[in-house]
């Protein structure tokens, strides 16, 4: 071997390697991955923070209770008010009491409503079937004036339905100045002392936002 193969080879082995280039971009590679994994824990920490937040909002905050459409068709006269009957825009409690006719008027109050006022016949039939020949009392009297009726709520008697028993009302013994629904639902006058059921109507509140 001569001198200038001698320092070829020499050159050749003392100088520095040159990497492939698949070789060089492999810390590039390493460097995404890196990046792209701290991306992801970030993204998932911050999924997991919201979640957290919204659980327990929902465990603090009790959600606001609206009636659905099922419970309006269920409970129209409201949730509340499973004793009241709705018919033709009208509420209506019927009494599992007897009371007199005034102190009847006064339990209606109480309940923000006046004794049933009968304004036709369809009406008539409806509270037919849920008295059952029983006596209820109605918001019709002559007290203020003897055979002069009036209506509770101020309706005109003389252009209204009336649905009396045959021969009523007739004042036997004086004194009968308080209507109620009798046999087969007709009507009677009886001294108001005497101790009925009673019926008290209401109009149908409309529903609001706010309905509980």
């Amino acid at each position: 071997m001569d001198e200038e193969e001698l320092q070829d080879d020499l050159r050749r082995y003392s100088a520095p390697s040159v990497l492939p280039a698949r070789l060089r971009s492999f810390p590039a590679v390493y460097l995404s991955l890196a990046l792209s994994s701290l991306l992801l824990l970030v993204l998932s920490a911050l999924a997991l923070a919201r979640v957290s937040s919204i659980s327990s909002k929902l465990l603090q905050e009790p959600p606001e209770r609206n009636f659905s459409d099922w419970d309006s068709f269920l409970f129209p006269c409201g949730a509340h008010s499973p004793d009241w009957q709705y018919f033709s825009g009208h509420c209506y409690y019927f009494s599992l009491t007897r009371l007199s006719w005034e102190r009847a008027r006064e339990q209606c109050r109480e309940r923000r409503a006046h004794l049933a006022v009968v304004g036709s016949y369809a009406e008539q039939q409806f509270l037919m079937s849920r008295t059952r020949n029983e006596r209820f009392w109605i918001g019709l009297t002559d007290q203020n004036s003897e055979g002069t009726w009036e209506w509770i709520d101020g309706s005109d008697y003389a252009s209204t339905f009336t649905f009396w028993k045959e021969g009523e009302p007739n004042d036997s013994g004086r004194n009968e100045d308080c209507a109620h629904l009798w046999l087969g639902g007709k009507w009677n006058d009886v001294h108001c002392t005497f101790e009925c059921f009673f019926i008290c109507q209401r109009p149908l509140r409309p529903k609001s936002s706010n309905s509980h």
